[in-house]
């Protein structure tokens, strides 16, 4: 569908008389209901005005985009507004606005007001045109401007992507799915828009995969890049050249990894280790590289029942009364015992998920079950997340030589070999390897660390809390990062909740010293700086640290040290008022069950308070 389907004559408004945004408003729904789109213009309306009370539709550089999708709508319809001298619309750059498009779309169909919103955001980008459509004198010319830039999009489209499909493909994943995973799918597909090179990129976040490859689009590509810590479907590219690295350079390097694949210089992948794959079938990772991939699949797949049962454990002692029976507290009332009996089940699959989803990415899905079978029986030993930790590594290697040991099998019983020989031996040794020889070491390991975490008090614990909140700091989502938050979700399992708030603080204080130094020291920061910067009070707040990411990508000496600093601080004074959290996710949301909360809320503002002062005096103004 496009603009100009939507945009009708009488739903055009060129320099009306209107003065400040609830006129606006008014005027547009009333454009709007003139036009026909509309069952009831009161219900329209407020829905908008629903809308606007989340957050501002005036998006900058004098654009207003309002919009609903509510019963009260007939058909997805637009109207449009020009106010040549503008009026103040709340955007978020905080000048005029005017040029307003207003979008209608019925609830039956299918979120066809945020496919209009890409659309019109899309052409709006054009500087030039903006400005040309501001200055229409008529509804005749504002419509033509529209259409001729549609046209002209379209076609330029056609003949970017020839017949042949897409120069590059891409597919960026990272262990949570949540922000590393879209940030380099943006940074490729931008800077692939800068040089005139095609490109689709794939994403595998944690709502499943988006913009899939398809098989004609793989066999007509000149390269892919996989930008990836977690493990993807490899086997699509077997034949072709691939580019393999790690989803942070998809972020930082995406201008080196197109040349690259634009060039040609990549080497050809070979799936299942072939002879040829030891050489040719990817850029040779490191060891290093190799067990960390296959970690953060476990990791990212052990994550859900680690945060969502964490959660309802939380929530089960929050609304306890411990004053019935101190000992069972958590389960004392039947409403409290049904929290934490949901929010246990799911937690104890940690340790099984953990094992399983590393064998699987060594050994793929022969290794899933022998995998959960040696991280059960690791947690039923004693232990524990490093017990598990290894049976994950053991099960898939143990698969990888059944695999080899049975290769040359008849054709005819290769079907028995994934429903009988593996998982019926591979069971088998994972049990005897992990009771006799991974779990007595294992287990005696996990209780010392644990005692010496109980014995530490005063200064050492709260330089423990230091340590692990810089490493949230180092690498926002990186190999740092991770082993931090892991660390913090294992002590969960043993009871060391108090690590687990150091952490979370830790984790919290990057996009929230970044957003706080962009409101009070506006001049070290551009105008697109400080409108992202907004956005990290939000993500700062949700514990999500990798929205500092672009800040700590475009100025690392100086945004990483000051973000290290603040989370080092916060991770120290949350151990030196002994708070602790049993959820391992939640950021300030989870704040009614952490333990001193005041002294918890503390540490976050003092922490982010030191990264923003120490940002604010290692940046230089902007002239």
């Amino acid at each position: 569908m496009r603009i100009t389907d939507l945009l009708k004559k009488n739903g055009i408004a060129i320099n009306p008389n209107v003065k400040n945004k609830a006129e606006a408003i008014d005027k547009l729904v009333n454009l709007m209901d003139a036009t026909g789109k509309l069952s009831n213009k009161e219900e329209y309306k407020k829905a908008v005005l629903a809308r606007e009370e989340l957050s501002t539709t005036g998006i900058g550089d004098g654009i207003g985009i309002p919009h609903a999708k509510t019963k009260a709508v007939k058909n997805a319809g637009l109207s449009a507004m020009i106010i040549t001298d503008g009026i103040d619309y709340d955007s978020l750059d905080g000048q005029p606005t005017k040029l307003f498009f207003m979008i209608a779309a019925p609830e039956g169909e299918n979120n066809v007001h945020l496919d209009v919103l890409a659309r019109l955001s899309t052409i709006l980008m054009d500087e030039e045109f903006k400005n040309t459509l501001i200055k229409a004198k008529s509804v005749e010319e504002f419509l033509r401007l529209i259409d001729e830039k549609e046209n002209d999009k379209l076609n330029k489209d056609k003949n970017k992507e020839s017949k042949d499909g897409y120069t590059v493909l891409a597919v960026t994943a990272c262990p949570t799915g949540i922000a590393h995973t879209f940030m380099a799918a943006e940074s490729l597909e931008n800077k692939a828009k800068e040089m005139g090179v095609t490109i689709k990129v794939e994403t595998n976040g944690s709502g499943g995969a988006k913009n899939v490859l398809t098989k004609k689009e793989i066999e007509n590509a000149n390269c892919i890049i996989v930008a990836a810590d977690k493990k993807v479907d490899m086997a699509r590219f077997n034949g072709k050249k691939v580019i393999q690295t790690k989803v942070a350079n998809g972020i930082h390097k995406a201008e080196e990894l197109i040349t690259k694949a634009q060039n040609g210089d990549a080497p050809v992948y070979r799936h299942e280790g072939s002879n040829e794959s030891s050489s040719e079938s990817e850029e040779k990772e490191s060891v290093g590289r190799t067990i960390y991939k296959h970690l953060m699949n476990g990791v990212s797949h052990m994550l859900p029942f680690v945060i969502g049962g964490g959660i309802l454990i939380a929530i089960a002692f929050l609304v306890d009364d411990y004053a019935i029976n101190p000992a069972n507290f958590g389960s004392n009332t039947p409403f409290a015992a049904f929290f934490k009996t949901v929010g246990g089940t799911a937690f104890n699959f940690m340790l099984p998920i953990l094992a399983g989803y590393i064998a699987m990415s060594i050994a793929d899905r022969p290794g899933l079950a022998v995998g959960f079978v040696g991280g059960a029986i690791a947690s039923a030993g004693g232990s524990g997340f490093l017990g598990a930790l290894i049976a994950g590594f053991i099960a898939g290697y143990v698969v990888v030589g059944l695999k080899k040991l049975f290769d040359k099998l008849p054709t005819s019983l290769e079907g028995i070999k994934p429903v009988l020989i593996y998982p019926v031996l591979g069971i088998l040794l994972i049990g005897l390897i992990i009771t006799f020889v991974v779990n007595p070491p294992a287990s005696a390991l996990n209780n010392g660390i644990n005692n010496v975490l109980n014995s530490m008090s005063g200064t050492s614990k709260i330089l423990l809390g230091a340590i692990l909140g810089g490493m949230m700091a180092i690498d926002m989502g990186g190999p740092f990062n991770k082993a931090a938050y892991v660390f913090g979700t294992a002590s969960l399992a043993t009871g060391q909740f108090d690590i687990m708030a150091a952490v979370m603080a830790g984790g919290m204080v990057p996009p929230l010293a970044i957003a706080l130094c962009t409101t009070f020291f506006k001049s070290r920061f551009t105008e697109r700086e400080r409108q992202s910067g907004l956005t990290n009070y939000i993500m700062g707040l949700s514990f999500i640290t990798e929205g500092a990411i672009p800040f700590a990508a475009a100025d690392p000496l100086r945004v990483i040290p000051a973000c290290v600093a603040g989370s080092a601080t916060a991770g120290a004074l949350s151990m030196f008022f002994e708070s602790s959290l049993r959820a391992p996710h939640g950021g300030i949301f989870v704040l009614p069950v952490i333990t001193n909360p005041l002294g918890y809320f503390i540490a976050l503002v003092v922490g982010s308070l030191v990264g923003m002062i120490i940002l604010a005096t290692l940046k230089k103004k902007i002239n």
